[in-house]
């Protein structure tokens, strides 16, 4: 940096505003201060209460304008604590900043001034790319807004900068197995993304798509855009190619070409030429000296999954711009540098399309998450342009699990707000009473919008079925074959007459007659339509088959088997009653006896494949409705379990309405299911009868609230496992505080991060008179931690006490000693894997040979022969029957004390001695009454007389 004048150093600065502010919001605010206070680029007392006082960016942004404003010292400065924090704070986008710099060095400053001036053309190319961009900009400056069904408005247009789009990368590895419904899928993990972006996921803005890549270690030539239907996939396209005509970024590219693969399906063979000039045919006299040029041009390609061509990424055969082949090997052959060597290109897909392609040829892939919660609330405040309106509307949704989950979709978000607005409109005043009338499921959402569309139009009854019917067979053909684009001949084939203004309220018509494409508003809308037609027009051999495609592997038919079974509600379908006439109640039952049967098929499932089977009809039990029904399909179970199953929040919610549909479950285990402290969130309402819950092995790190609270509510709960959670201090606090009120008997805290919680566990041990076995095994505590224990075990009721593989001392074994000496109720002790070796020690077996201990484990303590004839006053305890010393080194020499600690003891039944006389993996086994044959074999065994 200080070899760069101060004109570059500021440049540089700017170039990487977006991706500073956001470092800035994601770093730690304390550490990089002080970086800044040490370097002397400012003061950090004057920030601190300012970062306490902000919310969001502004911060961020206030110290990002600060340090520009004090000069060319304070950026370099600002730059050198970045550098220095990266070892601490490994955030990815500062890695890849930072990165970025290291690589590109002294051509950094002409790469800046290329995106941002752009190669000087000859006159000519200069005019053609004049009215390149006035082309571009007509077609990308509005976004079209669909106007509401079943209304005379005009469709709604806005500034396209007005959109929001997050992008985040992700490795080619979040592609390749897609078992749920990927719509689903990336609903659940857009939360746990969120929270993983400061510490493993990098922030992608637009204009950071082509420049280097830390990950794959180059400048990309070949992007992958990925998202599922409704993120706004073709809306980041449109943004990109705005931004690039108004000079916003990417100058470099002299010219952009903007490709639908919708639009190419009905190209037969032609050459790239023909394709560009397809589209574009004012370039056709500049075409040759425009690809003369390949490093100069960017190719973007929008809904890979949309494409009627296969395409093999793997090898490539075209390198001819004016060779006519099929579009598929054009693209690939781009893509592959065979063809313009040198071109930039850019594809999105849905994340399904991925599965079955070779994504390593792509240098970049980006994921598009869609709205963050603030974005949802602000979409929300623009749709319903009415305060009171948008907050009720969006504080509903939120308290929904399925709709809030699906709202980071943009589209989704539109068709939530649109029914909101019908359930509003003719609603003079939005009471309590009224919010209770809302769809509570996504069935009922559908089922609500489209009765709403219906009752706008003057439609006969057997019109409407009609309609519905053919809309439905479409529907449901392009859900089981993946199509999502149909034709004029797919809508002759099913009877769908596009010209009825009802039916265009459900489709979207795009591209120029004669050669038009139609989609529904929306994926989700389609499958409702392919449930929607059975219950119309009801076959029994057509609807056995639409649920046989459960057996689907890509998860393609989830929702749709969701909406069968939400339909199979009664007071869902009512709502169409009016509309359509009665909806088949045949059908209804037909698909609860596919519920029953799948459920009674899968109960006693053992694979993952067959628990997440499981969990799919349970989706569909919730969305149906019927608590007895569920209750039913439970069985008389007491015991449930779903081991290594990831559960997202969506599952968990499931989960809780399924529970609470039955009063048998006693035991819960959920262990190593990947749930989060939302998850945790959806699964309380129902554990108020369960006496047994397991979550060990999960994410649960900031649950302590949500555990506390669960806790607090559930007089029942006897045991509860919570080890292996990466739980620490606030959230033991919260738990501790609610344990006295319990009547939790056994407490499993092993392995989290309790380093330090001393306090807050004696609390909780303190005012407790029901724990009888608290494992805090692997949890790091030391001295302090073990003083605060020890003084409060005495009042405790605890049995069994599990302290392996902490920190624990010889110096602590006072500590234990005076624990143990006052305590009248502990039969077990675990002190394991922890260096109590010492001149202390002598306190530690002093106490537990009067104390009432059974089972005492001091394996791997680091016991030498120095020490062992400390253990031979454990014989004076009339109680201990279980003595565990193995792991520790003890010679041929020391073994003379342990065998007069066996001799001497009264009670003593098992002792395990491995590596005693140095032979490993060896069990000596003594049992009393036997103490003869014992000798002999100790004799035997070890020469003693």
């Amino acid at each position: 940096m200080h070899k760069y004048q101060d004109s570059s150093v500021r440049m540089i600065y700017e170039y990487y505003k977006d991706d500073l502010i956001n470092i800035l919001k994601n770093i730690d605010t304390h550490a990089i201060l002080r970086q800044l206070s040490e370097k002397n680029v400012l003061n950090a007392e004057n920030y601190m209460s300012i970062a306490n006082e902000c919310e969001g960016d502004v911060f961020p942004a206030k110290l990002y304008q600060d340090i520009l404003e004090l000069g060319r010292e304070a950026v370099i400065g600002f730059w050198e604590c970045l550098y220095a924090l990266q070892k601490d704070y490994p955030n990815p986008d500062l890695l890849a900043v930072l990165d970025e710099i290291n690589h590109t060095g002294e051509h950094l400053v002409h790469q800046i001034l290329l995106d941002k001036h752009g190669h000087l053309l000859d006159p000519d190319l200069k005019a053609s790319q004049n009215e390149h961009k006035q082309h571009l900009l007509k077609k990308t400056e509005n976004l079209v807004e669909h106007r509401p069904p079943g209304t005379t408005l005009e469709p709604q247009e806005f500034y396209l900068n007005e959109r929001y789009v997050n992008l985040i990368v992700v490795s080619t590895d979040e592609f390749r197995e897609r078992p749920q419904n990927e719509l689903k899928q990336t609903g659940a993990k857009h939360e746990e993304c969120l929270k993983k972006m400061k510490t493993g996921l990098e922030h992608i803005f637009p204009n950071k798509l082509f420049r280097w890549n830390h990950q794959s270690q180059c400048v990309p030539h070949a992007v992958m855009v990925s998202g599922v239907p409704g993120i706004g996939k073709t809306t980041l396209v449109q943004k990109f190619v705005y931004d690039w005509v108004t000079g916003k970024h990417y100058q470099r590219f002299a010219f952009v070409f903007f490709f639908r693969f919708r639009d190419l399906n009905r190209l037969g063979e032609v050459s790239l030429e023909d394709m560009i000039l397809h589209q574009y045919p004012y370039l056709e006299n500049q075409i040759g000296s425009i690809l003369e040029h390949p490093e100069r041009l960017l190719f973007l390609f929008d809904g890979l999954d949309e494409s009627i061509q296969q395409m093999d990424f793997r090898r490539s055969k075209l390198s001819n711009s004016k060779v006519k082949e099929n579009l598929g090997e054009i693209v690939v052959s781009l893509v592959r540098q065979r063809l313009l060597k040198g071109c930039s290109i850019m594809i999105t897909s849905r994340p399904t399309k991925l599965t079955s392609i070779d994504t390593g040829v792509f240098q970049r892939i980006a994921e598009i998450m869609g709205f963050l919660y603030g974005d949802r609330l602000i979409y929300f405040k623009k749709h319903f342009g009415n305060e009171e309106l948008s907050e009720k509307a969006f504080q509903y949704v939120h308290e929904n699990d399925t709709l809030y989950t699906f709202c980071y979709i943009p589209s989704y978000c539109w068709i939530i707000c649109t029914v909101l607005s019908m359930c509003f409109r003719d609603q003079p005043t939005i009471n309590d009473t009224m919010m209770t009338s809302l769809p509570k499921t996504v069935t009922q959402l559908f089922v609500t919008f489209v009765s709403n569309i219906l009752a706008n139009h003057s439609q006969t009854e057997e019109g409407a079925r009609e309609l519905l019917t053919s809309i439905g067979l479409m529907a449901e053909h392009g859900v089981m074959n993946h199509m999502l684009v149909f034709d004029k001949r797919h809508l002759e084939s099913f009877s769908v007459t596009h010209d009825n203004h009802l039916s265009s309220c459900f489709l979207m018509e795009s591209g120029q007659p004669p050669e038009l494409d139609y989609t529904f508003l929306h994926l989700t809308l389609q499958e409702f339509f392919a449930a929607l037609v059975h219950f119309i027009n009801y076959s029994p051999d057509k609807l056995q088959k639409s649920l046989n495609c459960d057996s689907y592997k890509d998860g393609r038919a989830e929702i749709f088997l969701q909406f069968l079974c939400g339909l199979s509600d009664s007071s869902s379908r009512s709502m169409l009653k009016s509309h359509v006439g009665k909806l088949s109640t045949q059908a209804a039952r037909h698909v609860i006896s596919w519920i029953k049967e799948k459920i009674e098929k899968r109960q006693t499932s053992t694979s993952e494949e067959e628990k997440r089977a499981l969990l799919n009809v349970f989706h569909c039990l919730k969305e149906n409705r019927n608590k007895d029904l569920a209750s039913q399909c439970l069985g008389s179970r007491t015991r449930f379990e779903l081991f290594d199953v990831p559960l997202n929040p969506i599952d968990c919610s499931v989960l809780s309405f399924i529970l609470d549909s039955s009063e048998k479950i006693e035991e819960l285990s959920l262990n190593e299911c990947r749930i989060s402290a939302e998850g945790v969130r959806k699964l309380l309402p129902a554990l108020h009868g369960i006496k047994e819950l397991s979550l060990a092995h999960n994410n649960l790190h900031g649950s302590g609230t949500d555990l506390a609270s669960g806790i607090r509510n559930n007089q029942t709960l006897k045991t509860l496992d919570l080890s292996h959670n990466n739980l620490e201090g606030p959230d033991i606090s919260e738990l501790m505080e609610v344990l006295p009120t319990s009547q939790i008997e056994n407490l499993d805290l092993a392995h989290n991060n309790l380093h330090g919680s001393g306090t807050d566990l004696a609390s909780g041990i303190r005012n407790n008179q029901t724990l009888k076995i608290l494992d805090l095994s692997e949890n790091n505590l030391e001295g302090p931690d073990i003083s605060e224990l020890m003084e409060v075990l005495p009042t405790s009721q605890i049995e069994n006490l599990y302290l392996s593989h902490n920190k624990i001392t010889e110096e602590s074994c006072t500590d234990l000693a005076s624990g143990i000496r006052n305590n009248k109720t502990l039969r077990k002790l675990f002190l394991d894997n922890n260096n109590l070796e010492g001149p202390h020690f002598r306190d530690l077996m002093t106490a537990l040979s009067t104390s009432q201990i059974e089972t005492l484990c001091l394996m791997k303590i680091g016991l030498t022969d120095e020490y062992v004839p400390l253990l031979v006053p454990l014989s004076e305890n009339e109680n201990l029957i279980e003595l565990d010393l193995s792991s520790n080194t003890i010679s041929e020499a020391a073994l003379s004390h342990i065998r007069e600690l066996i001799m001497k003891s009264s009670s003593l039944k098992k002792i395990e001695s491995f590596q005693a006389y140095n032979l490993d993996n060896r069990t000596f086994l003594y049992i009393l009454g036997q103490k003869e044959s014992f000798h002999q074999e100790w004799q035997n065994q070890f020469g003693f007389g």
